[in-house]
């Protein structure tokens, strides 16, 4: 009977535990969403505001649009739903090439920093060339891109990874050197490697780095994919933007520019909601 109590009481405390840890978990995701609503009100009043104010020092209808003649371009004109369906469409090829060019930079980024972690010599020729890449002007780079690849798909990867990969790899990296001596002695008297050390204490350790560097990839992947559909593919709502102002419709460039913002702060924001949760299910939160 008394094992049988030992038992009891053992599963009870596994129970407890678990339904602790899940009442954690839930307590850290509903404060990243309260945060996560938080951060997108404040941030649109004060995009909100900066508009307000850019149009009315500009003081010209015809270049400077504000909120209430947007509105009436995309909800109240005749052919507003056209142009909603025509923005939306761009919006989704842009979202995609944004997409494309985060999984690049950031698998880049990933992979580049635990090569720098395990040796010296792969920083020393690494970090330079990530450097180049992120000082010279991607509008420079670009033709010389075009004339190495071929392919259009690797060619939008190239240039919106490239937006991506030094701020992450900068990130990640001291996210992987951020493991304290204690741990890694304790990994190294198991008998475990530098590969053990970097897997099973080190990748978890950065994960607070890693989500910074997801955070401020997303809205430099738009920004590569704009600039990718400007120069490369002549799609999406990069095109949609120049050909705009080229014809001077600026209530479409000003809509376009919208719709991308609003864009970011949202993918911004899930990215901070899904942070939340991760970091709560391996007890960083």
């Amino acid at each position: 009977m008394s094992g049988l109590s030992t038992e009891l009481v053992r599963a009870g405390l596994t129970a407890g535990g678990r339904a602790s840890a899940a009442a954690g978990t839930g307590r850290a995701l509903a404060t990243g969403l309260g945060k996560a609503v938080g951060t997108a009100l404040l941030m649109l009043a004060i995009l909100t505001v900066v508009w307000v104010v850019s149009v009315a020092l500009v003081d010209n209808t015809f270049v400077a649009k504000g909120p209430a003649e947007l509105y009436e371009f995309l909800f109240a004109d005749d052919d507003a739903a056209q142009t909603r369906a025509e923005i939306v469409t761009a919006l989704g090829v842009t979202l995609g090439d944004a997409a494309i060019g985060f999984m690049a930079g950031m698998l880049a980024a990933t992979v580049a920093a635990a090569l720098i972690v395990l040796s010296r010599p792969v920083e020393t020729a690494v970090m330079p060339v990530a450097l180049i890449l992120r000082a010279v002007p991607l509008i420079a780079l670009t033709p010389i891109i075009r004339l190495l690849f071929s392919d259009e798909l690797v060619r939008v990867a190239v240039v919106s990874g490239i937006v991506v990969l030094f701020p992450a790899l900068v990130n990640i990296v001291q996210g992987l050197r951020s493991v304290s001596a204690q741990m890694s002695d304790v990994v190294h008297v198991y008998g475990g490697g530098p590969v053990a050390l970097l897997v099973k204490v080190a990748f978890p350790s950065a994960l607070p780095a890693l989500f910074a560097s997801v955070r401020i990839s997303v809205p430099g992947a738009i920004t590569g994919a704009l600039l990718a559909e400007w120069l490369i593919t002549g799609q999406g709502i990069g095109s949609m933007v120049v050909n705009a102002v080229g014809q001077s419709e600026n209530n479409l460039v000003w809509a376009c520019v919208l719709v991308v913002t609003l864009a970011s702060l949202a993918l911004y924001l899930v990215a901070q909601i899904v942070e939340s949760f991760v970091l709560a299910r391996y007890g960083r939160a």
